[in-house]
């Protein structure tokens, strides 16, 4: 009775700020103005399917380059000294101290036509960049601000691995190639899967960074709901429908990633 008490203000927390929204949100997306059941918020999505397709692109591109990146660095960082990973976790979640909108704040004045990007290969005699409201800004920017928790979840499970498997593998005569293959990277991949998670849900959803950074040329599904509750083109039952489509989607996605990641564990145990 004592711990179903304890529990009583997070289901109260949930109920409110995750399932009531949720609820309203299915509602609004089946229903007009005056309460009517209704589909026709569903089929006017098709003129926005470029928005959906983009949004899911920069978002997995994003994703990629973050796994990319933050792969090696969890495990390089996993095989120093504690006193370094220490140092190297509070410079990595630094950036995560300052607000959100400061840091893409940040990139805009580094980006920009006359930024500090440009002026210096002015100052070095090289070409400038246009990059600034363009895709490859958006995605740049979304990198920056989510390559962390692509790191963490990873380091996390990197360095909760029982070394005595690496060093079964290697005496059993693996070469090194062979015991990242077949017991580190499997291991791992709870930790890639969270981290995918944690920046492809963001990514796909995001509206500041390509607001600032990609303009009216890179319009992605937040921009899109956001229009519909708080832009000139009102309309919150179909930003209810975007967001509930979007939401079935990345759920999808993150099911068939856990039923990948299983697999790969079961394979690693037989």
């Amino acid at each position: 009775m004592k711990i179903k008490a304890l529990s009583a203000p997070y289901i109260l927390w949930m109920a409110l700020f995750v399932a009531a929204p949720i609820v309203l949100i299915t509602v609004y997306a089946f229903t007009t103005s005056s309460g009517e059941f209704t589909l026709n918020n569903f089929s006017r999505m098709g003129s926005y399917l470029p928005v959906f397709g983009r949004s899911f692109l920069l978002a997995l591109i994003a994703t990629v380059i973050c796994l990319l990146l933050g792969y090696p660095l969890s495990y390089i960082l996993s095989r120093e000294s504690p006193r370094f990973q220490q140092i190297a976790l509070m410079l990595i979640m630094l950036p995560m101290w300052m607000n959100y909108l400061l840091r893409t704040y940040a990139w805009l004045s580094i980006l920009e036509n006359t930024g500090l990007l440009n002026r210096l290969l002015s100052a070095l005699h090289l070409p400038t960049l246009n990059i600034i409201n363009t895709p490859s800004a958006v995605v740049l920017g979304m990198v920056y601000n989510f390559l962390p928790f692509m790191v963490l979840p990873i380091y996390s499970v990197i360095t909760k691995i029982d070394r005595s498997l690496i060093e079964a593998a290697q005496d059993l005569g693996a070469p090194p190639a062979n015991v990242f293959r077949r017991v580190i990277f499997p291991l791992s991949l709870p930790g890639v899967l969270s981290g995918i998670t944690m920046v492809f849900v963001p990514a796909v959803s995001t509206f500041v960074i390509s607001q600032l950074l990609g303009g009216s040329k890179s319009m992605l599904l937040g921009d899109l709901i956001e229009m519909q509750f708080l832009g000139t083109a009102y309309n919150p039952h179909l930003g209810s429908a975007i967001a509930l489509v979007m939401m079935i989607i990345v759920l999808v996605c993150m099911l068939v990633m856990n039923r990948f990641g299983q697999g790969e564990e079961q394979a690693v145990i037989l």
